[in-house]
């Protein structure tokens, strides 16, 4: 099938752009040269080593509820499509790791797990490059008195699905990482409460939670598939009830169909997990009689709310990850009187990353570096400010705003990176200060560079 992009070279640089959120001390393999080390004292307030990790967006923030997700998509995204990845398979394990490696780090304390570096409301007051900062580096944690079961889960969860990438590869690593998925599993599970009561206004308005059934459920299935103990299946069986039915919510903070989908494929008694996922299918696609979802005229999948670029990516994850399920299992969807196949089901998916890569309205990529037409001023401080080679003076917490307010291009290239995107009407604002469209986050990436490498191996150029 002939390809409507060149998908290969939009999943080299899905995944470079992680190598621009890095935080810590960078490697000499390190190939977007303009950033250099940062936050290498990250955990010294409270005696603990907690340098490396993402920049979750265009900020200096460590949160790492939703970098726990991107680390999820990523591995879920390795196991599924790595044999397409090519040459681009060890960037996407390096990507992997450089999050699992903190993840380690910020879950070895017995009984604690360390849920966010730094204070948002100076660091989102202030523009500074993550090499000049100098806002409060503070350290959040969750512990047995003050639980964060959505951000412990979410880490098992990263954790247990990373071992599975990592067992072909270096498989004491994979052990390690699936020891700690159990641990931190048990301690989510057992000292139950959502860390929007624990740390309050350290994570609200910036990542509340909506609840935390959901991970515990997401890391339980993550674990059973890992591990194949059937006290992890029956966990989430025994707890399925707890969570909605809210058939088309998947992201950072809704793992309701992506438990669907993931339990739907190696599952014993998976009957309600096929017919949930079903419900998904028909959630999502145009032509179905019960699609809950929005589309832009353009044809962009659309929810309320910023940042919309993010459910196009993760709910066509979801979509080709189950159409190679049906495919497989020789089924198809019935969506009342539609039949979904899963050929219709990846085109879908197709049509949302070509809209993407610039089939819009608009003809822009909204992938940074992609194309001819690209977002030139996204909401990123790195990327916006100059360079430590090119102004290797520090720039302070105000001096960053003259940047931030000049209408020129960003002198620095996050490659790969892809904005919040457009809005329900398929206009765009190329501009720094209306970050819900400018602004990218590694959980809009995250589950792209799966989406990428499986279009790569099925559509040419």
């Amino acid at each position: 099938m002939v390809a409507s992009y060149d998908y290969g070279e939009a999943l080299s640089k899905s995944i470079l752009f992680f190598e621009g959120q890095r935080s810590g001390k960078l490697p000499s393999s390190q190939r977007i040269t303009w950033r250099k080390d940062s936050a290498i004292l990250d955990g010294s307030d409270v005696g603990v080593d907690l340098v490396g990790g993402y920049y979750d967006a265009g900020d200096n923030m460590k949160f790492n509820f939703p970098m726990a997700f991107s680390t999820t998509m990523l591995a879920w995204g390795v196991l599924e499509f790595g044999k397409a990845m090519g040459p681009d398979l060890p960037h996407a394990l390096e990507a992997v790791r450089w999050a699992t490696d903190y993840f380690l780090r910020a879950t070895a304390v017995p009984g604690v797990v360390y849920a966010q570096v730094g204070d948002p409301y100076p660091d989102h007051y202030c523009w500074e490059r993550p090499e000049d900062m100098d806002t409060p580096r503070t350290t959040y944690a969750v512990n047995k008195t003050n639980p964060g079961s959505e951000v412990a889960g979410e880490i098992a969860a990263a954790l247990a699905a990373s071992s599975l990438v990592f067992k072909k590869f270096d498989r004491q690593y994979s052990k390690l990482l699936l020891q700690r998925a159990a641990v931190v599993f048990k301690f989510a599970d057992e000292y139950q409460g959502s860390y929007n009561n624990s740390l309050g206004s350290a994570v609200c308005p910036f990542y509340c939670s909506n609840g935390y059934q959901d991970e515990l459920i997401w890391a339980a299935a993550w674990l059973h598939k890992a591990t194949k103990a059937p006290q992890y299946w029956d966990y989430v069986i025994n707890n399925i009830h707890k969570i909605e039915a809210t058939f088309s919510e998947f992201g950072w903070d809704a793992k309701h169909a992506g438990i669907n989908v993931l339990a739907s494929k190696f599952a014993k008694d998976s009957d309600v997990f096929r017919r949930n996922a079903d419900e998904f299918v028909c959630s999502i696609l145009p032509e179905s009689p019960t699609r809950s979802v929005s589309y832009s005229p353009g044809g962009l999948l659309f929810k309320p709310g910023g940042s919309n670029v993010q459910h196009a990516t993760a709910l066509s994850f979801l979509l080709v990850v189950y159409a190679r399920y049906l495919h497989n299992a020789n089924k198809t969807v019935q969506c009342d009187d539609v039949v979904a196949t899963p050929t219709s089901l990846l085109y879908v998916a197709k049509s949302q990353v070509d809209y993407i890569l610039g089939s819009n309205p608009l003809n822009i990529s909204y992938m940074v570096g992609y194309g001819n037409k690209f977002p030139q001023r996204i909401h990123h401080r790195g990327s916006s400010l100059p360079s430590i080679g090119d102004h290797p003076e520090h720039i302070n917490c105000t001096g960053g705003s003259l940047y931030f307010a000049r209408a020129d291009p960003n002198p620095n290239l996050l490659t790969g990176a892809v904005v919040g995107g457009p809005d329900a009407n398929d206009s765009y604002a190329d501009s720094r200060a209306q970050f819900t469209y400018s602004e990218p986050t590694t959980y809009i990436n995250a589950p792209l560079v799966g989406l990428l490498a499986h279009l790569k191996s099925l559509f040419f150029l």
